[in-house]
């Protein structure tokens, strides 16, 4: 029975010490020149349950955890997952001599709720089994009050459920909850060791802001360079990187100050701009440094795009700093290569990478726990580098170039010096010369308008020598029928003299009768082709003689037929083997136009003769087999039947359509083909006058001359004019 007695009355010292070391103890020593963490001896419990709020609740069974971020026990797997609640209850006590004021901070990705004894003291957020009504809330700039009782051990609970956002897939950070106190005199401290969670995200917020104020800056200052210096485009790029940089704080600021969570978008945009704004930066590099854009820029550009994908499957403040880091080898090399070329340049770059990337190793190193140096705070500072010093370089070259232009401007404004009194010699030399020159220019302008002249008239004679051959084989017909029946009509007569000369029992006077009725038609038909004969004469005549310039109500029906005859005919004189189907699809029912007839004719010989040409030329290129085709129609137009062409004035017109199946015009000359002496014919065959004069005589009579054509594929020439003109 001792035995059993000295045993109990040995555990019950070790069982006592064993509980007072799960009792976290609170006195002025504990908290005076720190923030603690209340990271040891928790226990917890996933579910749900009110009553285990309350102290006398018996959490003995419940697992032991001892871990700042209190969601990860082992510092790996997260006690409770996205819209799961957990419990944490830890034992603690405030000494009986603590005289200071106790304040709490929380941060969290969730919401809680935090007992005291089983009393709610605070509510952060909204839980709720529905994750959609849910309110996430972050009091990580907050003091919360702590009320402990002196010399009481109480059981202090904390109900808390995970928003942890969906991305990234594997983060350090999952379902993030931390406790940690400290007295009230630290957190007025600006010491950082005595208030360091709130110094310090004052500190690195402060950062962000004199880094958004850096960018602003230059993006203001270079965007005005750009706008008035459009030429200097890398201010241009420079000033979007820097509107880039902008975009990466503001949303970094965003985050920091935001009490409704982390939302993960924000903080995705904000190295998504970093990404761009660095390329951009690089780009620009490549471009000062006067280097192509080689495999290593494309690279490090695609490996941007696989580091925004991969955003979603890792933290974003690891992924960013690393692609930065190869970008900055990037830079230190072509920064080697143009050392040479652009010593201050490449100097000024490669020292900014060499201290960017030393940043950047501290900090990924630091962030792995490989070692205890931390420069998170210092990360706004770092962005800005390489930004800084592309912006100081970018001025060096301004005012470099200034002064280049200052110094050359003033050896331009000696040698004006110098150069004046020859100047002004030279001058009069020049009066003299330039008044020689102005009157060789004029005997030079008065000879080509009299060329000019000639060539206008050469133009009026060969059209007048088409219309001949056309009217010459117009003529051919006619007095072929006149010589026939002549010839005829010479032999029935003598057989009438014949069968007179016989007895007259022999004579037989119905064949004489019959001979006679044949004679007399024979000369009906000879007047008839020699009246046709004279109206081609008269008409001939007509068309030659110079123009009254007096205007006559005219069938356009009857003048386009007439030419269209003369024309093709003046091409058969020419090449017997030439044939054609001619197509004339007339609208009866136009009106009479008062033109002159000489004029409008000339205009529709030059575009039927162009036709034929075109077509003719196909026929060469292709062969026998081609049959050319030419069809010429006229219609009555209107302001509402014309949707293809501007309505002429007056509100009503005429069109006359010229369409042929030749080669067409190509684009490269359809422009020209109006100008004067502008021709595609070989040299001797045309002057180049026909369409310029054509197009001239439409426009004095109020229309218009237009073209439709397609390489290969035939032209459609247009006559549009006013019946009141």
């Amino acid at each position: 029975m001792k035995r059993i007695l000295y045993i109990i009355g040995l555990l019950i010292p070790v069982i006592t010490f064993g509980q007072s070391e799960k009792v976290f103890v609170i006195a002025d020593s504990t908290l005076a020149e720190q923030w603690t963490t209340l990271g040891k001896d928790w226990r917890y419990q996933k579910g749900d349950h009110k009553e285990w709020a309350d102290p006398a609740f018996d959490d003995s069974s419940w697992k032991e955890l001892s871990q700042n971020n209190l969601n990860m026990p082992d510092g790996k797997h997260a006690i409770a997952n996205r819209g799961e609640i957990a419990w944490f209850r830890k034992h603690i006590k405030a000494d009986s001599n603590l005289n200071k004021v106790i304040v709490l901070n929380i941060l969290q990705l969730g919401a809680s709720e935090i007992y005291l004894d089983g009393k709610l003291i605070h509510q952060l957020g909204k839980l709720s089994s529905d994750l959609e009504k849910v309110v996430s809330y972050n009091p990580i700039g907050q003091l919360l009050e702590f009320p402990l009782e002196k010399g009481k051990e109480q059981i202090l609970a904390v109900r808390y459920l995970s928003t942890q956002y969906k991305f990234p897939i594997y983060s350090p950070v999952n379902g993030y909850l931390r406790l940690a106190l400290t007295n009230l005199s630290n957190t007025n401290s600006s010491d950082m060791i005595k208030n360091y969670y709130l110094i310090f995200n004052r500190d690195f917020i402060d950062n962000y802001y004199i880094a958004l104020g850096i960018a602003i800056l230059m993006f203001i200052i270079f965007s005005s360079f750009f706008i008035f210096f459009p030429n200097e485009r890398i201010n241009g790029y420079f000033a979007t990187a820097a509107f880039f940089l902008i975009l990466s704080d503001i949303g970094i600021i965003y985050n920091q100050d935001s009490t409704t969570g982390d939302p993960y978008w924000i903080q995705y945009c904000a190295d998504y701009c970093v990404i761009i704004a660095f390329t951009i930066i690089l780009y620009c590099l490549y471009r000062i440094l006067e280097k192509p854009l080689d495999i290593i820029f494309k690279i490090i550009a695609f490996l941007g795009l696989i580091t925004l994908v991969g955003y979603l499957l890792y933290e974003p403040d690891i992924l960013s700093p690393v692609w930065v880091i190869l970008s900055f080898f990037a830079t230190i090399r072509i920064a080697v290569k143009s050392r040479h070329k652009n010593k201050i340049g490449s100097m000024l770059f490669m020292a900014s990478s060499v201290l960017s990337l030393l940043f950047w190793v501290i900090y990924i190193l630091g962030t792995l726990g490989l070692i205890k140096i931390q420069v998170i705070s210092y990360i706004p500072f770092a962005f800005m580098v390489m930004p800084v010093t592309l912006a100081i370089y970018l001025g060096y070259s301004f005012g470099k170039r200034s002064q280049e232009l200052r110094l050359n401007l003033e050896k331009v404004q000696k040698l004006s010096k110098e150069k004046e009194s020859i100047l002004s010699l030279q001058n009069e030399t020049l009066e003299t010369q330039v008044q020689e020159r102005t009157a060789s220019l004029n005997r030079s302008i008065e000879d080509l308008k009299s060329i000019q002249s000639q060539l206008i008239q050469s133009e009026k004679m060969a059209s007048l020598g088409e219309l001949t051959a056309g009217i010459a084989h117009e003529i051919q017909n006619p007095l072929n029928f006149v010589n026939n029946f002549s010839e005829v009509s010479i032999e029935l007569i003598e057989e009438v003299k014949s069968e007179k000369l016989k007895a007259q029992s022999e004579r037989d006077e119905e064949l004489e009768t019959e001979m006679l009725e044949d004679i007399s038609q024979n000369l009906q038909k000879i007047a008839h082709h020699g009246k046709r004969a004279d109206s081609i004469v008269k008409g001939m005549l007509q068309h030659s003689r110079t123009s009254t310039g007096e205007k006559q109500p005219t069938s356009l029906n009857t003048l386009a037929d007439e030419f269209l005859k003369l024309s093709y005919h003046g091409l058969r004189a020419k090449d017997k083997s030439f044939n054609a189907e001619l197509i004339a699809n007339f609208d009866e029912t136009l009106p009479l136009v008062n033109v002159v007839q000489q004029d409008i004719g000339r205009v529709l010989l030059n575009l039927f003769n162009n036709a034929f040409y075109a077509a003719q030329e196909r026929r060469k290129l292709e062969g026998e087999g081609f049959k050319a085709r030419i069809e010429v129609s006229t219609k009555s137009i209107s302001p509402m039947l014309s949707p293809n062409s501007t309505p002429p004035p007056g509100g009503g017109g005429i069109i006359i359509t010229v369409r042929d199946n030749g080669s067409g015009i190509p684009d490269a000359i359809k422009d020209k083909i109006m100008q004067p002496f502008f021709t595609t014919k070989p040299t001797g065959e045309g002057t180049g006058l026909g369409l310029s004069l054509s197009y001239d005589i439409i426009k004095a009579y109020g229309g218009e001359l237009k073209v439709e054509t397609k390489d290969g594929e035939g032209s459609i020439f247009s006559i549009i004019l006013p019946v009141n003109n």
